[in-house]
């Protein structure tokens, strides 16, 4: 019996070109795919296994093994917003840096900078933890998927990007526009996510300034993709608030800061 293609949802860029034919997904491939995939080749090899295994490359696409498991897609269900759901998120990327502090990166290679950690660093990172991008089993966090914007960093700046989205680090009216982040309380969320993580004191308290990078990176990315011009990206930029909501969201952060900061290191 041939599979038949399935469409998968979610994501941005490769929206509608990732297809999923049996227990093989098809999509697009990055410049730096080859060396995404001998690195998801790595990790199991170090004790983590919750990624996409390369099967093949070629003629602009990739094909990887599907991680099965549930995705929580936009508006995000109620288990995928559980105290439990973000704790096991910050457990996932505290043994997915284990291993990738493992593994050498690997010199010459054109990674995607649309999203890496600006300072660089000798780990390679996620660099696009979203909701999206996480599979989940029995409720709790197993693996990563789309390894698209991998890039160099420091491991903090995974859990910066993931506090992004998983806590919400959003002010109260901008949180208030997503059902899905209905009655989520950010400053307890941002502690849960650390003691998931098990992070270190010193890591705590430079986690807001490391968030606060993650804003001016999303902002300049999404300038980038606005003078571009795509028509269905401008209309969702605006119907969102435009660079007002951006402006909100970046004093809301300066202005609760030590709130945060008190929170994380009681």
């Amino acid at each position: 019996m041939v599979a038949v293609d399935e469409v998968l949802s979610g994501g941005v860029t490769n929206a509608g070109a990732v297809v999923r034919r049996g227990e093989i997904v098809d999509r697009p491939a990055q410049g730096h795919a080859a060396a995404i995939h001998r690195f998801l080749e790595a990790l199991p090899e170090h004790g983590f296994i919750g990624v996409p295994k390369p099967v093949g490359l070629g003629g602009g696409r990739e094909q990887l093994t599907f991680v099965a498991g549930e995705v929580a897609l936009s508006p995000y269900p109620a288990w995928s917003m559980t105290d439990v759901a973000l704790t096991s998120v910050g457990a996932l990327l505290r043994r997915f840096h284990r291993a990738s502090s493992a593994i050498p990166l690997e010199p010459g290679v054109p990674w995607t900078m649309d999203l890496a950690d600006p300072r660089g660093g000798t780990v390679l990172c996620h660099s696009d933890a979203c909701v999206e991008n996480v599979v989940f089993r029995d409720g709790e966090a197993y693996g990563l998927i789309d390894f698209d914007m991998a890039a160099p960093g420091r491991p903090l700046w995974d859990v910066a990007m993931a506090a992004r989205y998983w806590v919400p680090m959003l002010d109260p009216e901008t949180a208030a526009r997503f059902p899905s982040y209905g009655g989520l309380d950010p400053v307890r969320r941002l502690r849960i996510l650390a003691d998931g993580y098990g992070m270190s004191a010193e890591d705590r308290s430079e986690l807001l300034g490391v968030v606060e990078e993650v804003v001016v990176v999303e902002r300049a990315d999404i300038a980038a993709q606005l003078d571009a011009g795509d028509a269905a990206f401008v209309e969702a930029f605006h119907r969102h608030g435009g660079w007002t909501t951006w402006d909100r969201v970046q004093a809301w952060l300066a202005d609760q800061r030590s709130m945060f900061l008190a929170a994380l290191i009681e």
